[in-house]
């Protein structure tokens, strides 16, 4: 029991007197070269390194605050190491005094020799995020080298393979590392020589079209379809077609004149089976003037079989002079050009009757496109107001604020990835017509927490009533991560608002400058699986506005 009120007591001396987002810190159990030799005072009695956040026991020993639970975590009830004085809970004390003659000890910078630079302790992290010789990684995708901050700028723009360059043929933006490759492969500007070694340098994307044009490419002679076998370069082409005249006039001779004499058979082909047809148009007439005369005899009881033999004949003669029409309209047809017409005709209107449907639908789309945008329009109105009706339900009217951030490790992941660095709370207010305030969290840390603590922090938002609140806001706010085991074990840190600062003037835009506690909680405690701030994965955050001498319109 003791041991958990020396915890307790030590987290409430550890967020006392936070007044603002900006504070000097240091990185404890790291090795720091001092100016001067660290005095034996400044020097925790615990680890031996110089103190961090150091509280004084009732032995009056000092100890670095994670030493001192150290202690309690070793034995249930914790002593002294160098006189061995049980430690007594209510006289454990932050000691400030000695925290700001630490915090002021100067240091030289980890990279000496290199930087001569001498620091306060409190602003060695400071120091470092602006040393020109500390090592940084590459901000390129896909660099893993790590510079010299002096030297990043000439390794983004000149060295780095992974900067973006410009393609000099096409404009485009390419990584230098696959420049050579973009300009050997993807790149349409870029100029390469004819494949026909035409001594001609062309664009890649011209290929084609130099290829129409080039003199040394090989194509074939015009009179091709004359029968002249003849390949032979462009260039001297006109030489070939005025060196072979003769033969190519001959050759089109001689292609017309085997069409003429194809034509002339194709009428003597004609003529015959016209004649053949007329013959056979008689040879009916004869079968059914015949036929007629058999039909008298048959009246006359004449032979059925010679009856039924020349009935035979004369349908076979029909069936043979059927063919031969057919046949003769068929050969007529290849010369007639009425069908070739009237396709033609029915192409015309067929496309006429397309087109006039294209421009129906394009009239139908635009009215449909209009229809579309209408409806996103409402929608988006709707998903507004439906936002709207959800903030106004959740919020809060006397100063305090709950805050339920669930999907922790999801929303953390998207912090240390860099895609949603911190997350917001809904609004809440002192009053109905009050101060518009909000919480904001870096669950990856932000400033001298980042990658170690969750950072919180307090917002002065724009209102509807600013002009008539006072300003500067100078209420007490206490920010808190509740503890879900029912034992209240919650983590608080308070401070009053600094009137000179530009976080709690009246806000020119939609929020000030948050202002809060980069160092709020440590990853270490909020996840160690013996604590239970974190719940299903969900987290609770409490904000709490002194109203005390705050007058309500």
């Amino acid at each position: 029991m003791a041991s958990e009120e020396l915890t307790g007591l030590l987290n409430s001396f550890a967020r006392q007197n936070s007044t603002s987002g900006v504070s000097l810190d240091f990185e404890p159990d790291t090795s720091y070269q001092f100016v001067e030799t660290l005095e034996e005072r400044y020097k925790c009695a615990y680890c031996h390194f110089v103190l961090h956040n150091p509280h004084q026991t009732g032995c009056g020993h000092r100890f670095c605050q994670h030493c001192i639970i150290s202690l309690r975590e070793v034995n249930a009830v914790p002593t002294c190491p160098v006189d061995k004085e049980t430690i007594k809970v209510h006289e454990v004390f932050k000691d400030n005094c000695c925290k700001r003659e630490v915090l002021n000890l100067q240091v030289f910078c980890k990279n000496v020799p290199r930087c001569n630079s001498k620091i306060i302790l409190g602003r060695y992290q400071d120091h470092l995020q602006q040393c020109l010789f500390e090592s940084v990684p590459c901000t390129n995708d896909g660099c893993r080298d790590q510079i010299l901050r002096k030297d990043l700028k000439d390794h983004l723009s000149l060295q780095c393979k992974f900067r973006e360059e410009i393609c000099q043929y096409c404009n485009k933006y390419v990584l230098s590392i696959n420049l050579k490759n973009h300009e050997k492969n993807d790149c349409s500007d870029f100029p390469v020589p004819c494949v026909h070694n035409c001594s001609q340098i062309i664009l890649k994307k011209e290929i084609d079209k130099h290829f129409s044009v080039c003199p040394e490419a090989e194509v074939d002679c015009p009179y091709k379809q004359y029968g002249c076998p003849v390949k032979i370069k462009r260039g001297k082409l006109a030489e070939h077609e005025n060196a072979a005249l003769r033969e190519h006039m001959l050759q089109i001779l001689d292609k017309n004149s085997k069409l003429e004499e194809q034509i002339s058979d194709l009428y003597k082909s004609l003529e015959f089976k016209e004649i053949k047809i007329q013959q056979l148009a008689d040879t009916v007439k004869k079968c059914e003037k015949e036929f007629r005369q058999f039909a008298q005899l048959l009246g006359k009881n004449s032979n059925l079989m010679t009856l039924a033999n020349h009935i035979d004949k004369s349908a076979w003669l029909e069936t043979q002079v059927r063919q031969l029409i057919q046949t003769a309209n068929q050969q007529q047809s290849k010369f007639d050009p009425r069908p070739l017409l009237e396709t033609i005709e029915n192409v015309k209107q067929k496309i006429a009757f397309m087109e006039t449907y294209d421009q129906r639908l394009v009239v139908l789309e635009g009215q449909s496109n209009k229809h579309d945008l209408h409806i996103s329009i409402h929608k988006a109105q709707l998903n507004k107001n439906e936002e709207r009706f959800k903030l106004l339900e959740g919020t809060c009217y006397n100063g305090k604020l709950i805050w339920k951030i669930m999907d922790y490790k999801m929303k953390k992941k998207e912090a240390m990835e860099g895609r949603t660095v911190s997350v917001f709370s809904q609004p809440f207010y002192t009053s109905r017509c009050g101060y518009r305030l909000c919480a904001r969290a870096y669950l990856n840390g932000d400033g001298s927490g980042k990658g170690t603590h969750v950072s919180l922090y307090f917002v002065v938002m724009s209102g509807e009533f600013d002009s008539l609140l006072p300003w500067p806001f100078k209420q007490k706010v206490t920010l808190m991560l509740l503890d879900q085991s029912g034992k209240k074990n919650h983590i608080v840190e308070a401070f009053r608002a600094d009137p000179h600062s530009s976080s709690f003037k009246r806000p020119d835009g939609e929020m000030n400058i948050a202002s809060g506690c980069p160092r709020f909680v440590a990853h270490t405690v909020l996840e160690n699986a013996k604590n239970t701030y974190v719940k299903d994965d969900t987290l609770f955050l409490k904000v709490v506005v002194d109203l005390t001498d705050l007058e309500e319109l």
